[in-house]
């Protein structure tokens, strides 16, 4: 089951969890103290990127009658809409850019091309998300409230379409993300009272995401594709097929980012009281990077650094791939795992992870304690110790891999 108890699963005494904790503090000021105007070029030159790929995409898309021209328009706009759904929207809104001072580059002005009001996300993203990472009943990006991603939670025949639901949800996430600060599956057991403080509330939010939605739809559907004349309709469909594949994308980024085995889930007496180097650790765990080249860093929106940019959401992208570094030399130091792999494989494990738990528990052949989707510290736990060959500590890691060797064994 999650974790209940973050140090006894990492094998970290609290001398550890301290000196951990003023080590990751120290990146964080050696980032903050060395930003400047390479930085703050960098964005900029990513905006303007952005926006000639998608003046590139909207010229062409004249001419979209034509397929070669209608396969073009739909390729520059999916990678602009990437672009500024992932390396800029998402990073702005974190306030990475914020230390510039620029009104147009800030976190409280930036609205993103997509159907989800930036208020809310800020809200069930930024701070849910962030301070409560992968915390059971607390972040509700476990399933975004539609998946089984663990056995914490409990079973129901809802779940046998789970498969269903995540190909539905690939697609059109963006409106999964519109929606999620509703919360519309606890609303629906509420009993409000129609003019009480709470339903009130409901019915703001709700006016502010069919606002977005619709001035979404009409820019992508109808204002964009009545610009190009005679070419309405395949205008039309490339716009919806530049959706789809923008949503797809975020989709598997950020579920390769926390689904895949060794992203773990955890309760939430675990993060009462926690302290900083608890917080750092919890991060660590919780959090799973994509390994690739500067190509794949930069369409993820550097979310492929996703264990750096939990450990410091708001520092500037461009500057996780060092920071990766350092990190990993910390998890070296403490015996740490530090989870990580190729796209295609981590998004595999994710997909194993979503049709394995559509089934109920008895199908399941490994304990809840030491499945690849969850492992807690009554398998797991100890303290750390000494190899008396060479010297080095043996943690978390080491007992990770002798329980995979365990189990091959078995097999």
């Amino acid at each position: 089951m999650a974790i209940s108890d973050v140090k006894e699963y990492a094998h970290l005494t609290p001398e550890d969890m301290e000196a951990i904790g003023a080590e990751l503090d120290a990146i964080r000021r050696d980032i903050e103290s060395s930003r400047g105007e390479r930085d703050a070029r960098y964005i900029r030159n990513v905006i303007r990127l952005q926006r000639a790929l998608e003046i590139g995409g909207r010229a062409v898309l004249f001419a979209s009658f034509l397929p070669p021209a209608w396969l073009a328009g739909v390729a520059l706009l999916s990678t602009a809409k990437i672009i500024e759904n992932m390396e800029i929207g998402h990073n702005v809104m974190h306030g990475q850019w914020d230390w510039m001072n620029d009104p147009e580059i800030h976190s409280s002005t930036w609205e993103w091309d997509n159907a989800g009001p930036s208020e809310h996300w800020k809200i069930t993203h930024n701070y849910l998300h962030h301070k409560y990472t992968n915390v059971l009943g607390m972040d509700d990006d476990i399933g975004f409230g539609l998946l089984r991603v663990t056995r914490d939670q409990r079973w129901s025949p809802f779940y046998l379409g789970q498969p269903v639901y995540n190909l539905l949800l690939q697609m059109f996430f963006e409106y999964g993300v519109a929606i999620q600060h509703l919360e519309l599956g606890k609303v629906a057991k509420k009993k409000w009272a129609k003019n009480s403080p709470q339903w009130k509330q409901f019915h703001s939010d709700r006016h502010t995401v069919l606002k977005k939605i619709r001035k979404q739809t009409a820019k992508d559907y109808l204002i964009f594709p009545l610009l190009t004349g005679p070419a309405f309709l395949s205008t039309l469909t490339a716009d919806l097929t530049a959706n789809i594949v923008r949503n797809i994308w975020t989709n598997a980024v950020i579920f390769c980012g926390h689904f895949p085995d060794g992203a773990e889930k955890f309760t939430k007496f675990d993060c009462d009281n926690e302290t900083q180097g608890e917080w750092y650790l919890r991060q660590m765990l919780g959090s799973a990077n994509i390994s690739g080249g500067p190509l794949l860093h930069f369409m993820t929106g550097n979310l492929s650094h996703q264990i750096e940019h939990h450990l410091y959401p708001d520092l500037p992208s461009n500057r996780l791939a060092a920071i990766a570094v350092r990190v990993r030399e910390l998890c070296e130091k403490y015996d740490l795992p530090y989870t990580s792999g190729a796209l295609p494989l981590q998004y595999a494990k994710t997909w194993r992870t979503i049709l394995k738990l559509s089934l109920p528990n008895k199908y399941l052949h490994r304990t809840a304690d030491d499945a690849p989707e969850t492992k807690s510290e009554r398998a797991f736990g100890g303290p750390a110790a000494i190899d008396p060959t060479t010297g080095r500590r043996r943690g978390l890691r080491t007992a990770l891999q002798q329980g995979r060797r365990r189990i091959t064994r078995r097999r």
